[in-house]
């Protein structure tokens, strides 16, 4: 009899980011909640593993891009990962302003 080949379990949308998402501040406040961005402000996605609304993919977290518009509570940035042009929609919460 062949043996079947093929990996295990797949570590999920939150796996291996143990490192990734550790944290050494609070909560969110308010401020960072309700924090409004114009379009073309250059921001850096950097996911707050605690405030679960509006949380993007771990492959976005540290990477920079533009807020091309809004969609509801939440923001749409347009970033490059590697040579592909993508968009991510996430909340304030998950986007720091970089001047």
């Amino acid at each position: 009899m062949a043996k079947i080949s093929g990996g295990g379990r797949k570590p999920g949308k939150r796996g291996k980011t143990r490192a990734k998402f550790k944290k050494t501040t609070k909560k969110p406040s308010v401020n960072d909640i309700m924090q409004e961005f114009d379009n073309d402000d250059k921001v850096q996605v950097v996911i707050d593993s605690s405030f679960h609304a509006g949380l993007p993919d771990k492959g976005f977290h540290g990477l920079t891009g533009k807020v091309v518009g809004k969609r509801g509570n939440s923001f749409e940035v347009k970033l490059k990962k590697g040579n592909k042009e993508m968009m991510v929609v996430t909340t304030a919460v998950h986007l720091k302003k970089l001047m």
